[in-house]
């Protein structure tokens, strides 16, 4: 009897992405095994690490560029017609932290595993975070900025989203798309010499 979904590799893979990211929402990427993981999807241990050939720090590193793949392509989509440089930033900050905190695995693992979030976000992800978010926004933020100034700054709130996740200010909020475009104005547009009125 083939294995569910045997044939085409890339659906291959992201039924073993999916099996995955259900496993860490049922119990947390902690305790999820690759055992979870091939019996929730329905597919060998042998080609789960025919595909994954680390095993799980390989499945999990996917899953984790997959999802930041998902949700920058969502942030490229719903701030494409912004106007202006401000508005744009505060944009991506505002839809940037909302989405981090709508992520139901993301809140459950704040609560009961912050080191391992704070770990995962800022030490092993941020460089595919910043690579992407650079490949996704900077082409965004070439309509206002030259090239380098736009991977420069597309790098930056990267780094600011994830910080103010993993630590939230108490003297601003930038969820709230004033305060974040406010912030962007004051603190941001400056360092790229450009002037809001």
């Amino acid at each position: 009897m083939p294995e569910a979904g045997a044939g085409d590799p890339k659906q291959l893979v992201d039924r073993i992405l999916d099996a995955a990211r259900s496993c860490c929402d049922r119990w947390g990427i902690q305790k999820v095994t690759i055992d979870d993981i091939v019996v929730e999807c329905g597919v060998s241990r042998a080609t789960l690490y025919r595909l994954f050939p680390g095993g799980r720090d390989v499945l999990f590193e996917a899953l984790r560029e997959r999802e930041i793949r998902s949700f920058l392509a969502q942030l490229d989509v719903r701030l494409a017609d912004t106007e202006s440089l401000d508005e744009l930033v505060g944009g991506i900050i505002v839809h940037a932290l909302g989405q981090l905190r709508s992520d139901s695995q993301l809140q459950l693992m704040m609560a009961s595993e912050p080191g391992e979030v704070a770990r995962t976000l800022g030490v092993e992800s941020m460089p595919n975070i910043v690579r992407l978010a650079t490949t996704v926004l900077g082409p965004r933020l070439t309509r206002f900025l030259a090239p380098t100034a736009a991977a420069e700054l597309a790098e930056w709130v990267s780094r600011v989203v994830v910080s103010y996740f993993l630590a939230p200010s108490t003297l601003v909020d930038l969820t709230d798309p004033k305060q974040a475009v406010a912030f962007a104005r004051r603190f941001v547009l400056p360092a790229f010499h450009v002037t809001v009125h």
